[in-house]
């Protein structure tokens, strides 16, 4: 796990990541789901092993920042990470403290995370 300390709207934030940055599809409808029911909302991503890859360049950027090709440590962290990878938690920063020494909680590929309430992973 790869954690950095940092500020988000000003306020002190940490932030997590697996560091799987090939198998990182981001948040804005990039990663694969399988539709469940006629229900529009039923549907699950899919788990890392039911997927290839993700492209190296899914077409988001968070200002200048792309997706990094590999994350080794906190340095290689950038507005595309925080912003947008789906593999990646924040603590809370709303309120005064920020929440600052949260213990991370990764969000977990190996199974599929169903969208409908209630929410649930595959184990």
């Amino acid at each position: 796990m790869i954690v950095k300390y940092l500020t988000f709207f000003g306020r002190n934030a940490t932030h997590a990541c697996d560091g799987k940055c090939r198998k990182a599809w981001g948040r804005n409808g990039g990663r694969p789901t399988i539709q469940l029911s006629d229900d529009e909302n039923d549907w699950a991503y899919l788990a890392d092993d039911e997927l290839g890859d993700a492209p190296i360049d899914p077409g988001t950027r968070e200002g200048n920042d792309a997706k990094p090709l590999k994350v080794r440590g906190p340095d290689d962290i950038n507005r595309w990470c925080v912003r947008e990878c789906e593999r990646a938690w924040m603590s809370p920063y709303g309120d005064e403290e920020g929440q600052p020494n949260a213990a991370p909680d990764l969000p977990d590929f190996t199974g599929r995370f169903y969208n409908k309430a209630p929410h649930r992973r595959d184990t």
